[in-house]
């Protein structure tokens, strides 16, 4: 691995263009899942809470290697030359990359056996076949040729029998056997039916002992080889590229094209393989040579057991005394007044922010759908959708507006990575229920997340909208912090209507737009104009302030406007999830810019954009991060937050991550991140449990909530009389 890079010499005069200024994409998403890492090996945190994020990276790893490094070995199969923004070849990349993704490896190896440890201290115990009783090998045995057996394919490798094809992501025994009597040794595969219904880690008993899947398959190899001797047992899966892409401006009916998408990246070719620790050399040989890889630098030995991501399943244990503290999401106040209709609602209070999951998404986002399908005024409804949960309310909303006769388009996004399928099979049901299903617009991802809906009031038609940060998923909206608007603003409104009628048909005359951003063609150039606004009005009596919190900052021109506006002595506040392009406290440079990262008990998820604007403040929220396919290559839409209790709301996030001692990690200028400890006087609790706390005083504290309470009141009254 290459030297991390240091804080470059400060100077008076910089070539903003020069890449010793901007980090590495690849190497700061990395350093990231380091920080999640890190989180499991906090005392302060549940056990079992800390398996989940032991998982989590596991996860992010597989999707590294299937995303980023497939990118990149393809960028290198086609000879592409050109450097990144911080000046890296593909190849450099991909070699810094897998430098640090093993080091992140081996230390998560190190926190499995103390998080092992201490799980046996609460009964959770991982146990290998040969530790099992006599009995409990019995019940196993019996287990596997009931359950398991049946569900086995043995596959033989030799002149015979080509390679089998080896899926991407599965877990597979290659085992060695031989003749009684002769040396001849003959190859076999045996993938393991994971997710046929039996979990990776088999329950023994009526205790918490597991047993994993592959260990019982292992142990039980007679049953598949009878008569043979089994000389060696071992463990690998691969990782393929997931970058099938196939979307053009030739693109005839996408449908199919995603379909053909899905099953290329079936058989793409592989990244990564990952063998057991103990594999022969001579066998680690053998699946390169047949798998058409590398073995120096494509296979890798993976610590402990393979596929990390199935420890989920423990994390799931019911042990309430070893998770997070049950949560439950607080209502929105306002929408706890004794008014059925929650289109009125809205209309009397114009705007509402939601904050998931800390305010619930199922009594705001999902009963705003489920009234607009039931309400006999509802005329029509439009929504984007790219990403849902596999028992969606939203679908079933959306089919019983149509079937109520209220025109209803959706716009799908079938390049939803992972999620392609899902998409899929819910667009082909909405349409067989008369939905207008679209693909968006050839070459871009619609990312945006918006519903938008036609309702004949009192006064004659009025629009009403929803727009969010996160997906209209209600497992998502548990775990992720997200922001969502709920408005009857009719600017907003219009431009939603100028937004759905583009999408919809795909053509881009000149549309224009009163309040909302839109990305490709006007989010980028408003940040930074409003960035350079920033340094116009910036002076010492008034200095400018310029605040984002986003997932990731790597377009290289916000980055570099980042650095005017310090420059010019503005200050930059970046509350930035993963990656980060920019170097902070360079002096001359970046002194007045910081860089923090919180990492705690939810995904940070939400986007918010603001601007003090000589006084005249201006906040954002929206879908898109700072990064140039966001920018560039994606329908986005950003909307402004108006008024001072709404604006009072995102003060309250943006100030509560900036002071936070407990989940916030600081960017050094070298691009390392140090986490900060609270002191005695500080709060010593986490940016989550902050925001539950306030949830429930609002709810606690609202008028509106009052006044719901005492109507209860009196009704139970009247009741009992």
């Amino acid at each position: 691995m290459p030297p991390r890079k240091q804080a470059p010499k400060t100077s008076t005069s910089f070539d903003l263009d020069s890449p010793e200024w901007y980090l590495n994409r690849e190497l700061t998403w990395l350093a990231f899942n380091k920080r999640v890492l890190h989180e499991a090996l906090d005392e302060r945190i549940p056990l079992l809470e800390r398996i989940f994020f032991e998982a989590v990276v596991s996860s992010n790893l597989d999707e590294f290697f299937m995303k980023r490094i497939g990118g990149l070995k393809q960028q290198v199969g086609a000879g592409v030359k050109k450097l990144t923004v911080d000046g890296m070849l593909p190849q450099e990349q991909i070699n810094s990359s897998l430098a640090v993704a093993h080091e992140i490896l081996l230390e998560q190896r190190r926190i499995d056996a103390q998080l092992r440890e201490l799980l046996a201290k609460e009964g959770i115990i991982f146990l290998r076949y040969e530790e099992l009783s006599p009995q409990q090998k019995k019940e196993m045995d019996a287990f596997f040729k009931r359950e398991i057996f049946p569900l086995l394919t043995p596959q033989g490798i030799d002149p015979a029998h080509p390679f089998p094809f080896i899926s991407n992501l599965s877990l597979n025994l290659l085992v060695t056997t031989n003749e009684v009597g002769s040396n001849i040794e003959h190859l076999n595969r045996i993938k393991v039916p994971l997710g046929a219904g039996i979990p990776r880690f088999i329950k023994i008993g009526g205790k918490d002992h597991y047993l994993t899947f592959e260990e019982l398959i292992a142990h039980n190899l007679d049953d598949l080889f009878p008569g043979l001797v089994i000389q060696h047992c071992e463990f690998f899966r691969v990782i393929r590229n997931a970058n099938t892409d196939q979307r053009g401006e030739q693109a005839n009916d996408l449908l199919s094209m995603i379909e053909s998408a899905l099953r290329d990246r079936k058989f793409a070719d592989i990244v990564r393989l990952q063998v057991a620790s103990g594999m022969l050399p001579v066998h680690r040989g053998k699946l390169a040579a047949e798998l058409d890889i590398d073995e120096q630098y494509d296979v890798s030995e993976a610590p402990g057991i393979l596929a990390k991501r199935d420890l989920m399943e423990i994390w799931k244990i019911d042990r309430p005394h070893l998770h997070y503290p049950f949560h439950h999401p607080c209502d929105l106040p306002e929408l706890l007044i004794d008014e059925p209709n929650i289109f009125h609602i809205i209309r009397q209070h114009k705007s509402m922010l939601l904050q998931h999951p800390y305010e619930s998404f199922e009594t705001s986002v999902e009963r705003f759908l489920k009234e607009a399908s039931t309400d006999p005024k509802v005329l029509v409804i439009k929504m984007t959708l790219y990403r849902t949960n596999p028992d969606s309310r939203i679908i079933r909303y959306l089919i019983d507006a149509a079937q109520n006769g209220k025109q209803v388009a959706v716009v799908v996004e079938l390049m939803a990575r992972f999620d392609e399928s899902a998409n899929i099979k819910w667009a082909e049901a909405m349409e067989e229920a008369g939905i207008h299903v679209t693909y968006g617009v050839i070459g871009l991802k619609t990312h945006s997340k918006v519903i938008l809906v036609v309702r004949r009031d009192y006064s004659g038609l009025q629009r009403y909208a929803h727009i969010g940060t996160g997906n209209y998923h209600s497992g998502t909206a548990r775990q992720y912090s997200d922001l969502g608007l709920l408005t009857n603003d009719q600017q907003i409104c219009e431009d939603l209507t100028e937004l759905f009628n583009y999408l919809t048909t795909g053509y881009a005359p000149i549309r224009k737009y009163q309040k909302i951003l839109p990305s490709p063609n006007i989010l980028k150039k408003t940040l930074l104009k409003k960035i350079a606004r920033e340094i116009d009005l910036h002076t010492p009596d008034k200095p400018g302030l310029i605040q984002f919190k986003c997932n990731a900052l790597e377009d290289k021109d916000i980055a570099k406007a980042l650095y005017q506006a310090s420059q010019a002595g503005v200050h930059v506040d970046l509350i930035i999830r993963d990656t980060c392009r920019l170097r902070p406290g360079i002096k001359g440079l970046s002194e007045s810019i910081s860089v923090i990262s919180v990492v705690g008990r939810f995904l940070e998820h939400a986007r918010i954009y603001y601007f003090r604007n000589g006084g005249q403040e201006e906040y954002f929220i929206g879908s898109a991060d700072l990064m140039k396919r966001n920018l560039e290559e994606r329908v986005e839409v950003v909307t402004p937050i108006e008024g001072s209790v709404l604006q009072k709301r995102l003060r309250e996030i943006i100030d509560v991550q900036l002071a936070n001692k407990r989940s916030v990690w600081e960017m050094r200028s070298d691009g390392s991140y140090s986490k900060r400890q609270p002191g005695e006087k500080d709060d010593a609790r986490t940016v989550p449990e902050i925001m539950i706390d306030l949830a429930e005083q609002r709810l606690a504290t609202s008028p509106f909530a009052k006044k719901n309470r005492l109507k209860s009141v009196k009704k139970g009254s009247r009741k009992k009389k």
